[in-house]
């Protein structure tokens, strides 16, 4: 079973102190200016948490699949969730991030890169996005060509639901030498796609805010970023090209997106309970029927981390990665079913700016479409039948 330490669970609940006392309040804001998280993520660097993911002889606390420490990372998540879920997804990026390079870099890289999170605040996002769809009255394509130069390469193009683009310092570049696509809508066997670790002060990185108009997730500022010939140095190629791919690395990050689900719903349940004590409903029956659910599936979804946690830190991954993908399509179905319970317990006052409901229902609405559903479950079936399948993204 799958316990934290001691201090690890101090820091734990350091966070949900924060989360509960200082960044809920802030939330509403954020989300109505769309406007980065600063001050959350300065509070966080100013608590010793930043470098959660960081390793312990780089000054970080260790968190993480990758050192088998891995839930005291995804409660962090959780609890900065029910406060504000689009700076959750900010963190999950970030610390995704410090994954991949504590996986992956080389020592130069790792005591260069940590050391900048851990002193000075530095905040990393992971953007693969080159959708080659095109949205409604969308004209322009998005989507990155990489052109080898003396020293390393040269990136020209955009990238789109850049998240963190306004915040972070640095960006890992998921970019495929074969041509766009990003890791999503890369083809063939994804041996080109690239890890790049790209400088965001450089001048010919540009962020184009006229893009991001969305429901929900506002605040995570998942702008198009533009970039014209930005070298990227070869020392900043992390890993091997192909290895995200080949470590099938997407699969230690689909649980966390479930973790940012399961704190979303906490922030409802814990309204909908006070909401409905205040209002003296607390006797009514149907009311009783649909908060007993609610308390079912909170705990039917932080079980899931659980195991797909205890998975990671047994060394079991090939189990970890079938049930980390498991977790994420049950998790978001139990708390799509809490907001709606607590909706029809509550009433439409549930649903007035500046309670978080509203924005938890718009949140998750668009954060629950990073991946497919049903593409999901159905790469579950092909997994259970002994057919090709892909956890990583769920493809055939």
């Amino acid at each position: 079973m799958t316990t934290a330490r001691g201090g690890d669970r101090g820091v734990v609940e350091r966070v949900a102190k924060l989360a509960r006392e200082v960044f809920a309040a802030r939330a509403d804001g954020y989300d109505r200016r769309a406007a980065f998280p600063q001050e959350d993520f300065d509070d966080l660097f100013a608590a010793g948490v930043l470098g959660a993911a960081v390793p312990r002889e780089y000054g970080g606390l260790g968190f993480g699949p990758h050192r088998r420490n891995t839930l005291p990372l995804w409660e962090i998540t959780t609890s900065l969730a029910t406060a504000d879920l689009s700076l959750a997804r900010c963190w999950e990026g970030h610390a995704n991030c410090l994954t991949l390079i504590d996986a992956l870099g080389t020592e130069e890289q790792k005591g260069r890169w940590f050391a900048g999170v851990v002193e000075r605040g530095e905040k990393w996002a992971g953007w693969s996005g080159e959708p080659q769809a095109s949205r409604h009255g969308e004209k322009r394509s998005f989507g990155t060509t990489l052109t080898p130069v003396d020293g390393g390469w040269t990136v020209r193009g955009s990238k789109a639901f850049a998240t963190g683009a306004t915040g972070a310092q640095w960006a890992v570049l998921l970019v495929d030498a074969d041509g766009p696509g990003g890791a999503r809508h890369a083809g063939g066997t994804g041996a080109g796609l690239m890890l790049l670790a790209c400088d965001l002060s450089d001048p010919t990185v540009t962020v184009d805010g006229s893009w991001w108009d969305p429901i929900g997730m506002r605040a995570t500022v998942s702008h198009v970023v533009r970039f014209d010939d930005t070298f990227v140095p070869r020392e900043h190629l992390i890993g091997d090209p192909g290895s995200y791919f080949a470590g099938q690395w997407q699969t230690a990050f689909t649980p966390h997106y479930a973790a940012s689900f399961l704190g979303a719903a906490e922030a409802v349940f814990t309204y909908a309970v006070a909401y409905l004590r205040h209002q003296h409903k607390s006797g009514d029956p149907y009311v009783q029927q649909r908060v007993g659910d609610m308390a079912v599936d909170l705990d039917t979804a932080r079980l899931w981390l659980r195991h797909v946690a205890e998975l990671w830190d047994s060394g079991e991954r090939a189990g970890a990665r079938i049930a980390g993908s498991r977790a994420r399509h049950v998790i978001e179905h139990l708390t799509e079913r809490t907001v709606r319970h607590c909706v029809r317990a509550c009433g439409a006052r549930s649903l007035m700016r500046p309670g978080p409901v509203e924005r938890v229902l718009r949140d998750l609405t668009f954060y629950q479409r990073h991946d497919n559903d049903d593409h999901i479950v159905a790469m579950i079936g092909r997994e259970v039948l002994g057919e090709q399948h892909d956890p990583s993204f769920h493809r055939p």
